[in-house]
C-alpha cells in the first residue's frame, strides 16, 4: 500500500469517525423533545393525549370511570392550589369538565408551571384533554385568585384494550412549582425517570 493510498483511507476513517460524532450530538440533543413526542403519542409514563374535540355522541361507551383529582404545590410556590372537586364520573367518549383553583398568597406576582400526569400509567395513552391550564406558564398577580378548567374525555378505545379491564378509577395529578426552578427542573426529570422504569 504506497503512501497516498494509506492517506485516503485514514481521512476516510477521520471523517467517517467525524461523522459518527455529530450524529451523536445531534442525537442527544434531539432526545429529550423526541421522548417527548413519543410519550405523549403513547401515554407512557402516565402521559395524556392532547385533542382538538370530542368524539361523537354515538361514540360513548356504556362504561363509567371515576376520575379522581389531585393537586401539589411546591414549597417555594406560594399559591394555593386545589381541584374544585375530588373526583366526578363520566362514560367512555363523554365530555368532563373540571375545575382548579389557585390563589396566589404573596405580595408579587409570581408565575408557576404545572406538570401532570395520569394514574394508572397504562391509562394515559386514552386520556385525552381538550383544554388545560397545563399547557404553559400561568401568571398570577399578587392576591389573585383564578379558576383554572380542565376539559377531557376518556377514549371510548379504552373499552377495547384487555389490560384495561381492571381500571375503575383514574388519577389525574397536577404538581404546580415556579416556572424555571431548579425544582422545576427535577421534577420533569423524576417523571422521565419514572416514565423509563417498566
Amino acid at each position: 500500500m504506497t503512501d497516498d493510498e494509506l492517506a485516503k483511507k485514514n481521512k476516510r476513517l477521520a471523517l467517517t469517525c467525524l461523522g459518527v460524532v455529530c450524529a451523536m450530538v445531534g442525537l442527544a440533543y434531539a432526545s429529550v423533545p423526541l421522548y417527548n413526542i413519543f410519550c405523549r403519542v403513547t401515554g407512557w409514563g402516565g402521559t395524556t393525549q392532547v385533542a382538538a374535540q370530542l368524539p361523537p355522541p354515538e361514540d360513548i361507551v356504556d362504561r363509567t370511570i371515576t376520575v379522581r383529582f389531585d393537586a401539589n404545590t411546591s414549597a417555594n410556590l406560594p399559591w394555593d392550589f386545589k381541584p374544585e372537586e375530588i373526583s366526578t364520573q363520566v362514560k367512555l367518549g363523554e365530555r368532563g369538565l373540571t375545575n382548579f383553583i389557585s390563589e396566589n398568597l404573596s405580595d408579587e406576582v409570581v408565575t408557576g408551571t404545572a406538570v401532570f400526569n395520569v394514574t394508572p400509567l397504562k391509562a394515559g395513552k386514552y386520556f385525552n384533554k381538550i383544554q388545560c391550564f397545563c399547557f404553559g406558564e400561568q401568571s398570577l398577580a399578587a392576591h389573585e385568585r383564578v379558576n383554572m378548567p380542565v376539559l377531557f374525555y376518556v377514549d371510548p378505545k379504552l373499552n377495547d384494550d384487555p389490560n384495561l379491564d381492571d381500571v375503575k378509577v383514574i388519577t389525574l395529578s397536577y404538581s404546580f412549582f415556579r416556572a424555571e426552578s431548579e425544582e422545576l427542573d427535577q421534577a420533569v426529570d423524576n417523571f422521565y425517570e419514572t416514565a423509563e422504569t417498566p
